[in-house]
């Protein structure tokens, strides 16, 4: 069964900041990766940063093309073609496909609106039996 994890972001940062250090991090433990974002925008931005957050480091990843090899896919609307290990979604909604992966990253921005979509979606979770972490990141 799916593991879902929440991180609450209790500070500041950047949600897409702090998604790169969680992609860099499964990346680096050997895993592929679906980003789920939010929009076209979000995509794009996520696509940048990812290339740029960190001098040293390279972080192989493509906007979302069934042809790509890339361990590292992102896409705000296209469901994976290839089962992959692990999801990171940045979008408030849940994506339809989340079962297919053994686990799932919730990143919980800061702002008042998102903790209450994520207080739902972690209801959603726990009333189908998912088990379910929840990890406080960036205290301040």
């Amino acid at each position: 069964m799916t593991q879902v994890d929440f991180y609450q972001i209790e500070s500041d940062e950047n949600p897409l900041l702090f998604a790169c250090r969680l992609i860099e991090k499964v990346y680096r433990l050997g895993h592929q990766l679906h980003v789920h974002t939010t929009d076209e925008a979000e995509s794009s931005r996520l696509d940048e940063l990812l290339w740029s957050f960190k001098a040293e480091a390279f972080i192989p990843h493509d906007r979302f093309d069934p042809r790509s090899q890339a361990p590292i896919q992102i896409s705000h609307e296209a469901e994976p073609v290839l089962h992959q290990d692990v999801l990171i979604n940045l979008s408030p909604q849940i994506p339809p496909y989340f079962s297919r992966f053994s686990r799932v990253a919730e990143v919980v921005p800061q702002a008042a609106d998102d903790r209450a979509t994520a207080r739902e979606n972690f209801k959603y979770y726990k009333d189908r039996g998912y088990p379910l972490k929840y990890h406080k990141v960036g205290r301040r």
